[in-house]
């Protein structure tokens, strides 16, 4: 594996964490609180560790992929980049606050902060998913 391969890597990181914020939705809905925590700390730690990745590719290889083509689409892709990139900075300090409210045992502040913070992470999560898709898959783009 080379850096060229951390955008897959993030793909799969922001794929695990869509998986473990469903799986901790429906062990909250169970009240298998347990099972909730592990998720979202597990959540955490993949999208932490994404974070990680996302810097690093960034700042060594210095690549910025422009889209181009096909010229139709450059619209919608840019619109998802930057519904997921302006969102992905709102949700960073939801998920310390949602977190620390959790972990310190304050679930009424917790569950007021969660019901907005959940969707924007999982929307964060799924569309950094679309975003590689599209950008390296779908529609990859040269030079």
């Amino acid at each position: 594996m080379t850096l060229h391969d951390l955008p897959a890597v993030n793909a799969t990181l922001n794929g695990l964490s869509a998986a473990f914020l469903t799986a901790g939705y429906v062990f909250i809905k169970r009240k298998n609180m347990k099972a909730h925590r592990n998720c979202m700390i597990s959540a955490f730690v993949t999208s932490a560790l994404f974070l990680v990745c996302y810097l690093t590719y960034h700042i060594v290889v210095h690549h910025v992929t422009v889209f181009r083509d096909p010229p139709w689409f450059r619209p919608i892709y840019l619109t998802i980049l930057l519904t997921h990139t302006v969102l992905a900075v709102v949700i960073v300090p939801l998920i310390f606050m949602t977190l620390s409210r959790g972990l310190r045992g304050r679930f009424d502040r917790h569950k007021r902060i969660a019901r907005w913070a959940w969707p924007i992470w999982m929307y964060v999560s799924v569309t950094g998913v679309l975003v590689y898709w599209l950008l390296y898959q779908k529609f990859p783009q040269s030079g």
